[in-house]
């Protein structure tokens, strides 16, 4: 589960640390408030893009820390960081310059991998979902990540790009003398250039990571110096000083007791700053202020993006690249002779893609009828009766990288309403209900859900179900809920109120916590009244008690 999150010039969040509880954690406040921003930066920290922009004005950079129980990780990612505590601590941040570093326990980490740890911890549902759910293409992507299918969809991608790839040779062989000499030109020109830059995977990003200790090295081994001048043995340092406090506490101690623990404490804590001051020694005879050694780095950033832009968009990609254009060379310098040999090979790397892709499309088939029964039991009681929702998938002769599939999820509510496309009919509130539903079953083992403004279109009693739903799926796992419904609310576990502030002259996001009387009156101002001795005071007071019996 998420324990903690610190956030630092966020947009118009100047600082916030906010600890969350194992069930419904719930954001509410007036419109425009600031309540999805907690819910962005999370995002940040596990990976999700960064945009300078965001980093509040006159702040050279924005920071978000999240901590989180490691037991919500599998097996493999914690022993591939070494992540032997209860609770590890994420952290990224990005610059006005548009650079981002982060660290998973202190230790440097690349952001891939960091949204890789996210893709394990968290299930976000963000407000533009709801128009994404209108696209075929989406239906696609959730059918096979319900099916988990990802080994299969590989094949068909391999096989899919095996055929392209002769097919290719095949058209290269079969151009005019003049035409493949120029081809030939292009890509020996081609790999030479990738040959000459050798990129190695994974080097991008860590020039991105080691570059500003280069930059700054010089401020970084003076004060390095200065502090381990500070700590180190000299008279008047801080060792020296702690010194003379053991020694004191030590003989105070003789002569009471009760003070001998504290002594130890001191001792530890003593050892503690030696150790300190031994790294800090260390680090600053590490730095290298080599001028010509930034200079280089700097100068192969640069390759590298020249080279991203061209061939990539990835470092992988380039690699890639130059190891088909081997591939291409090769096939045009044969000659004639492979032609036969590819036109074979075509007609068995066709087959064999047809085969897969016809595999995949039998995985589907069942996946969409188990996909459309989970559906269905988990929107029921959300108001739907008589829905009936279907996931229909069209098998056709046309195979591309992800087999010869389209998929599109059809929708009824009411009965004698035929199955009919999403996008065609349904409305704000039916989309609400029906992605609260796809994702509980989507989201599968993942530790946390969160859901910004799940419950738009919805209101009254279908509103008190939705919350219902929240709070009975929060007692499997972690939800954080931005709602702007009273309903939803009163089944908080732990309520938080977002409200904007003025302060010294620039605009700030408060988060508060909600108890008792609090939280009453907030639900009460969302339903339109806050006033103690009003209608809507006591409807606030009945719903928080109805909520709580709906849960025995």
């Amino acid at each position: 589960m998420l324990k903690s999150i610190s956030i630092k010039d966020f947009a118009i969040i100047a600082n916030a640390e906010l600890s969350f509880e194992s069930g419904l954690n719930v954001f509410t406040g007036e419109t425009g408030a600031g309540k999805s921003i907690v819910i962005e930066a999370l995002g940040f920290a596990l990976g999700a893009r960064g945009d300078s922009g965001l980093i509040r004005h006159g702040a050279q950079k924005m920071t978000v820390s999240a901590v989180f129980a490691t037991n919500a990780l599998p097996q493999e990612l914690k022993e591939k960081y070494a992540l032997t505590s209860d609770v590890f601590t994420i952290k990224r941040e990005l610059d006005t310059k548009a650079k981002s570093r982060a660290w998973l326990d202190a230790k440097p980490i690349l952001i891939a991998d960091l949204a890789h740890i996210g893709e394990h911890l968290v299930d976000f549902h963000g407000q533009h979902e709801h128009q994404s759910l209108f696209k075929s293409s989406v239906h696609l992507d959730l059918l096979d990540s319900f099916a988990e299918l990802s080994k299969d969809l590989a094949k068909v991608n391999a096989a899919y790009k095996e055929t392209k790839e002769i097919e290719t040779k095949i058209n290269d062989l079969e151009m005019s003398a003049a035409q493949k000499e120029k081809t030939l030109d292009l890509y020996k020109y081609q790999l030479s250039e990738i040959e000459k830059l050798s990129p190695k995977l994974g080097e991008d990003e860590e020039l991105e990571t080691n570059l500003p200790r280069l930059k700054n090295a010089g401020k970084l081994k003076e004060e390095a110096f200065e502090a381990h001048n500070l700590l180190s043995e000299r008279e008047g340092s801080a060792t020296e000083l702690l010194y003379k406090i053991e020694n004191i506490l030590n003989d105070m101690a003789q002569a009471d007791p009760s003070l001998l623990e504290i002594a130890k404490e001191f001792a530890a804590s003593r050892t503690v700053v030696e150790d300190a001051s031994a790294t800090i020694s260390s680090y600053k005879e590490s730095i290298d202020i080599d001028p010509q050694v930034l200079d280089d780095m700097l100068s192969r950033q640069e390759a590298l993006r020249k080279a991203k832009a061209k061939y990539g968009p990835a470092l992988s990609d380039v690699i890639a690249f130059g190891e088909t254009l081997k591939t291409r060379i090769a096939a045009l310098e044969n000659g004639s002779d492979n032609l036969e040999n590819l036109k074979t090979a075509l007609e068995i790397a066709a087959k064999k893609l047809l085969s897969i892709s016809d595999a995949l499309y039998t995985k589907r088939i069942k996946a969409a009828k188990e996909l459309s029964d989970k559906v269905i039991s988990e929107i029921r009681p959300l108001g739907f009766e008589e829905v009936r929702f279907e996931v229909g998938i069209e098998h056709t002769d046309n195979i591309g990288p992800r087999g010869a599939d389209n998929v599109e999820f059809l929708f009824s509510a009411n009965l004698g309403m035929a199955l009919r496309p999403l996008r065609n009919i349904v409305s704000g509130g039916e989309i609400s209900r029906l992605m609260l539903g796809l994702k509980t079953v989507l989201a599968g083992g993942t530790p946390v859900m969160v859901f910004d403004e799940i419950d738009a279109g919805i209101s009254g009693q279908t509103g008190k179900l939705v919350g219902l739903k929240l709070k009975k799926l929060s007692l499997t796992r972690q939800v954080l809920c931005v709602t702007h419904l009273a309903q939803v609310a009163a089944y908080a576990k732990k309520h938080f109120n977002v409200s904007k502030i003025v302060k010294a002259g620039q605009t700030e996001v408060k988060v508060s916590v909600l108890e008792d009387v609090s939280k009453t009156q907030e639900i009460a101002r969302m339903i339109g009244s806050s006033k103690v001795a009003s209608a809507g005071y006591q409807h606030a007071q009945d719903l928080l008690k109805e909520a709580q019996t709906n849960l025995k």
